[in-house]
């Protein structure tokens, strides 16, 4: 089944739109972040970017901007996860290489539901190269950076204190990508536009290779993917076009890597919060998916394609639970780099109704 979603809202931000991320920490779920990367070119061309905070009812249709911070030109941002003992956190990668963690703070005239502000926490010049990409471990005590140059950054956060725990040259080329195994955080993957996926153990210094495969991606890797709910699955994605699942058991045989065309290259994979195996993808030159990578070959499900640019950010909104157990109804964030363009809409598909 594939059809376009029910448009909810959308608006248009002051930069071109890169990422969207939806708070996932009890009572802010309404917060989506979105960032922006804009170079302005010149004798002295500069990266500037932007966070826009949204508050988003989708029963109502409705998309307040509450809150907007000037930054630097930003490749990406991501929420700290549930679960640990902070939040909600927001964490920043940049092209000048900084790392910048912000706080969401809720405002002071009681009103939780209005989301807050973000107040920088700390903020650390990672490297004098840009950071393209960013993970948060599980427990939320460390983050590993994708460079320009190819090379990953592991960070500590202690008590917000961003301290370099070590750095290796991964690649070659440009690290689009990386990410900790979710169930084993001692592991780190990395993907780059040399086509390479590396997985690497940070327990030594320097980090020591598991595994490498430069076989089967044709084109760069851009993002990478631990599937939250099966230890053994590993989802990438790569500018060839190819939504890639990988059974980590046999990652020396790409002959058990099964595989899905979504016409564009896949620049962002997203694990729906609560339906095993389905993810939101971000196609760059083809729009939107929402692929279930269960069974024999993954499947597209649904498409959205409301977009007029490069689609490059995509997120779903993480559900409340209401009474018997039941959630609302599945809302996604996407955007849009060139046209600006922010849009929240619901998927179709009869998936979320099984």
């Amino acid at each position: 089944m594939r059809s376009s979603g029910m448009d909810v809202a959308h608006c248009y931000l002051e930069g071109n739109a890169d990422a969207v991320e939806f708070c996932p920490h009890e009572g802010y779920q309404h917060v989506l972040a979105a960032s922006t990367y804009t170079l302005q070119e010149g004798d002295q061309p500069s990266r500037a970017g932007s966070i826009s905070l949204f508050d988003v009812n989708a029963e109502k249709g409705d998309l307040d901007m509450i809150h907007r911070v000037d930054t630097a030109g930003i490749f990406d941002i991501k929420w700290s996860p549930v679960g640990c003992n902070v939040g909600p956190l927001l964490a920043q990668a940049d092209a000048d290489g900084f790392l910048k963690i912000y706080s969401l703070e809720s405002c002071s005239e009681g009103e939780k539901a209005r989301g807050g502000f973000l107040n920088v926490v700390s903020g650390e010049k990672i490297s004098s190269f840009m950071c393209l990409f960013l993970d948060w471990n599980p427990s939320a005590t460390s983050i590993s950076i994708g460079l320009s140059d190819g090379s990953v950054s592991v960070v500590s956060l202690e008590e917000s204190a961003i301290e370099t725990l070590q750095e290796w040259k991964a690649h070659d080329f440009e690290l689009w990508t990386t990410c900790f195994d979710i169930q084993q955080p001692q592991l780190v993957y990395t993907g780059s536009d040399d086509c390479k996926l590396s997985c690497w153990d940070i327990r030594d210094s320097p980090s020591q290779l598991v595994f490498q495969n430069s076989k089967v991606h044709k084109m760069g890797i851009c993002c990478i993917s631990k599937s939250p709910s099966d230890p053994n699955i590993l989802l990438t994605g790569s500018y060839d076009e190819n939504l890639r699942v990988w059974d980590l058991r046999s990652i020396s045989r790409p002959v058990n890597e099964t595989s899905v065309c979504l016409g564009g290259g896949v620049w962002r994979i997203k694990h729906h919060p609560s339906v095993s195996g389905l993810v939101l993808a971000a196609c760059m030159h083809n729009g939107f998916a929402i692929v279930n990578t269960l069974g024999e070959k993954p499947e597209v499900v649904e498409t959205y394609n409301q977009h007029g640019s490069l689609a490059y950010g995509a997120d779903w909104q993480k559900e409340k639970l209401l009474q018997g157990g039941k959630s609302k109804s599945t809302v996604v964030a996407t955007c849009s780099f060139y046209d600006r363009l922010l849009r929240i809409w619901m998927p179709k598909s009869n998936i979320f109704c099984s």
